[in-house]
């Protein structure tokens, strides 16, 4: 059974007030930039003129994929499960940054090709242990498609029931720049060369060897499938810790959520969950733009505006982390700045 979504695009009657709010601190119009489209962004979701960021998290799902077999990735397999047990017990990139920047961690295994039984910090939504190999078959089937995105959902779920009202996603998973490269060439229409870069560290001919196995892939798929279904497409490449990923966004947006988004791979988890559901990107806030190719390419497909540029590529949630204090700068400017009504300020422009 197809799970549906109820994705609103936030109500507009209260734009004007925000926006006569913005424009009348005390401030020339426009000055503050980015941090005036955050706030007005922020404002429309959370449906008022004082907007508040409660318990910020970070969900990081990790899995396997079977296209790894095929030597498109220097990581070895067993990083992904060794990543996710130092995870759990701090010092990694993402734990640091959450640390920082009080952010709560929620570490899931989609389908980790690894027992973690006995580690009760990792949250068991495993579906299988890694996606097929999509050079040969679909990586997953359209029934374990809608479990990833019910799961996904599930844990969204249970960070609102914690008082959240902004959430971070991450992911860890050897390969999975394949599906996110595949994803964005199926749905953008950018040849596919451009959407093919180094991942974790392949050198050029890694990177030529990664072009030819991904080229061959779609060349099959497009022969035997029909292009324009969109979620084929998702269950067809997609990684169970992508795709969770993607439910995680999309119940957000039904909840009413700010999303942050990370890196090129969560980016092209945003772009897929648009596929299905064109209004999650107004919830969407886009942390950076990462080292990783066609990055940049990708968020001009969704005409989004990064906060960042630090040629940064770990994934994990790390940008969109590093790029929250930006957004509490945003709506700092709305709910502390004072009015010219206020003061004795002359309004100037």
């Amino acid at each position: 059974m197809r799970k549906i979504f109820h994705i609103e695009t936030p109500d507009e009657h209260i734009k004007p007030l925000i926006i006569d709010k913005i424009d009348n601190l005390t401030k020339p119009k426009g000055s503050l930039g980015a941090l005036e489209e955050i706030a007005l962004q922020v404002a429309l979701i959370q449906q008022t003129l004082e907007p508040e960021l409660r318990h910020p998290q970070n969900i990081l799902f990790a899995g396997d994929h079977g296209i790894l077999e095929e030597g498109v990735s220097p990581t070895p397999r067993e990083v992904t499960w060794q990543q996710v047990l130092h995870y759990t017990r701090g010092g990694a990139g993402v734990n640091v940054f959450c640390d920082q920047h009080s952010f709560g961690l929620k570490v899931v295994d989609a389908g980790v090709d690894f027992d973690f039984t006995g580690h009760p910090e990792v949250i068991d939504m495993k579906v299988r242990r890694g996606t097929r190999n999509f050079l040969h078959e679909p990586a997953m089937t359209e029934e374990d498609m809608e479990l990833c995105l019910d799961r996904g959902a599930q844990i969204v779920r249970q960070c609102i029931n914690e008082g959240s009202n902004v959430l971070s996603f991450g992911e860890m998973g050897a390969g999975n720049t394949s599906v996110a490269s595949v994803w964005m060439h199926l749905f953008t229409g950018i040849p596919l060369e451009k959407c093919v870069g180094a991942g974790s560290g392949l050198n050029q001919t890694g990177v030529k060897h990664k072009l030819e196995v991904l080229q061959q892939a779609v060349d099959h798929f497009c022969k035997e499938n029909d292009v324009t279904q969109k979620q084929h497409i998702i269950a067809y490449f997609g990684g169970y810790e992508l795709v969770m990923a993607i439910g995680a966004m999309l119940q957000a947006a039904e909840s009413h959520i700010i999303i942050l988004v990370d890196g090129f791979l969560m980016t092209a988890c945003m772009l897929a969950a648009s596929q299905l559901y064109p209004e999650v990107t107004r919830y969407a806030i886009f942390g950076h733009c990462g080292d990783e190719s066609g990055h940049r390419l990708m968020l001009d497909a969704l005409h989004a505006k990064p906060l960042l540029s630090l040629g940064m590529r770990l994934g994990e949630g790390t940008g969109a982390i590093v790029a929250y204090p930006i957004v509490q700068s945003a709506l700092c400017m709305l709910n502390g700045m004072e009015s010219f009504k206020k003061t004795a300020v002359t309004k100037y422009f």
